[in-house]
């Protein structure tokens, strides 16, 4: 069997390992949904105790909506604080770090009632959003370093597949009868321990990322051994040329920061790629679809939504290993183009359905299908691709700081999405999913004129095209900018 698309036990665990991080992401964006109302009602009591007297409306839908965004603005901060670790410490040991956070957050979210205190619960919720934001940039990166050409496309929807496994595992646990209910809703939110716990316990028996070896170390010999073991092949030639090929432009590229990825002409085709496939994944409206699942489930008419939420976290889940078997066959960028259509077309029918529901009584079994159906092109298309789609468009150089801004913008949007729907929902009813449509549609057409493929690529050969786009419109570029976007063998 070809080395190149050999599925190793060293390259299954690694990836295996870092993808607890996507889990708890998962994890901690679904485990609020279902005990709102016991945390509604411990807000109310502690308040009573200290105050005497019930919390008024607006105060308690306040501090709800801080508890549950508040996660959200713990990953803006965390995705932005992804570039200082990964080239500190390497890739393996930024993941290990980051763990401290999610037994901060266990911490202080599991004892929130035992101490009357809905403010660690608050703390607790940004703690892990902190580590959450870390994690979108630590797992994708090691995970698209560790695999091999072949693979990489495949093993990158592993973090996808790892968010979905995450929330479906949260709604599940969310259950009545589990641990949504009174007594148990600390423990709910203080599980995150668990996983923290095994990711502590099998990251030291991984290797450290090859390229982080060999290109930011300069450890030739390491990077070489790291590389035999994963492949499971004593001929690593063509990895080694590929990644030699990129440390050689290294020795002439500085590490690009920020400031400097947003000044730079050269970088910015391939930035605003990045930025748009992000926001086509927050803003598709898939999290509106998730925060509020039940509430229109109920709309629809279903006697028990929680588990037609749980429902469409199966299809989420089901989906995204289709996405897994098929990404490195049909492409990055034909899936996400099939993905955001058939959101579009879900949407208008999902539309179409909750308007009509008083009327016509059938109709509330089309607007589950529709749900189901959006969710499954979600998981096709924009839920995986834009994660590991932006470690390959850049080289090793900006790499950090673009995963750090592509992270930076898809957190944002989650944020004004988990702020906003609500309010946008009161005012437009069951018409909300029509701005979606447009957005999908907007997407759509940006991704088939902008964005390439890069399925069966290098990492070189990827930047390589946008160099050469770059240079097409004539622009001047110093030698030490073109070297960082693609190999110097290919001008």
């Amino acid at each position: 069997m070809d080395s190149g698309k050999q599925l190793t036990f060293p390259l299954l665990m690694s990836v295996g390992t870092a993808v607890i991080g996507s889990l708890q992401f998962g994890y901690n964006t679904g485990v609020i949904n279902a005990p709102e109302t016991i945390i509604k009602d411990f807000i109310n009591e502690t308040w009573i105790q200290r105050y005497q007297e019930p919390i008024s409306k607006s105060s308690l839908t306040a501090i709800w909506s801080i508890t549950v965004a508040i996660f959200s603005v713990g990953g803006i901060f965390g995705s932005f604080s992804v570039g200082l670790f990964v080239n500190r410490f390497g890739r393996k040991n930024s993941m290990l770090m980051a763990n401290v956070l999610a037994f901060l957050a266990a911490t202080l979210m599991g004892f929130s009632k035992m101490a009357s205190s809905w403010e660690m619960l608050i703390i607790g919720r940004f703690v892990v959003g902190l580590y959450s934001g870390l994690s979108t940039g630590f797992v994708p990166m090691y995970v698209g370093e560790v695999s091999p050409t072949a693979l990489r496309g495949a093993l990158g929807t592993l973090h996808q597949l790892g968010i979905v496994i995450g929330i479906l595992i949260a709604q599940v646990f969310g259950i009545d009868s589990i641990m949504g209910n009174e007594k148990l809703w600390p423990l709910l939110l203080g599980f995150t321990f668990i996983p923290a716990v095994i990711q502590c316990v099998l990251l030291p028996l991984c290797p450290k990322s090859p390229r982080f070896l060999l290109i930011n170390k300069n450890e030739e010999s390491k990077a070489k051994a790291v590389l035999k073991k994963l492949r499971g092949t004593s001929d690593v030639s063509a990895d080694m040329q590929e990644m030699k090929e990129e440390s050689r432009q290294m020795m002439r590229e500085k590490k690009v920061t920020i400031p400097e990825l947003f000044r730079s002409h050269l970088y910015r085709q391939p930035l605003v790629v990045a930025v748009v496939l992000q926001l086509s994944q927050q803003l598709s409206g898939i999290n509106a679809v998730f925060y509020y699942s039940t509430g229109i489930f109920t709309k629809a008419g279903v006697q028990q939504p929680v588990y037609a939420t749980i429902g469409a976290g199966a299809v989420n889940t089901a989906f995204t290993v289709v996405s897994l078997f098929v990404v490195e066959r049909a492409g990055r960028r034909s899936l996400h183009l099939i993905g955001l259509l058939g959101m579009a077309v879900s949407a208008v029918l999902m539309t179409i359905a909750l308007a009509l529901l008083e009327e016509l009584k059938w109709m509330s079994y089309v607007s589950i299908v529709s749900i189901f159906a959006f969710v499954a092109f979600f998981e096709i298309g924009p839920g995986p691709i834009p994660w590991f789609i932006v470690a390959e468009l850049f080289s090793q150089g900006p790499r950090p700081s673009a995963i750090a801004v592509a992270g930076f913008t898809n957190w944002t949007a989650n944020f004004i999405v988990g702020m906003s729907f609500q309010y946008v929902e009161e005012l437009c009813g069951p018409y909300v999913f029509i701005i979606f449509t447009v957005l999908l549609l907007v997407f759509f057409v940006f991704t088939y004129f902008k964005v390439p493929e890069t399925k069966g690529r290098t990492f070189d050969e990827i930047t390589a095209g946008f160099r050469q786009t770059a240079g097409s419109r004539g622009e001047k570029h110093s030698p030490e900018e073109l070297n960082s976007l693609g190999a110097d063998s290919q001008l």
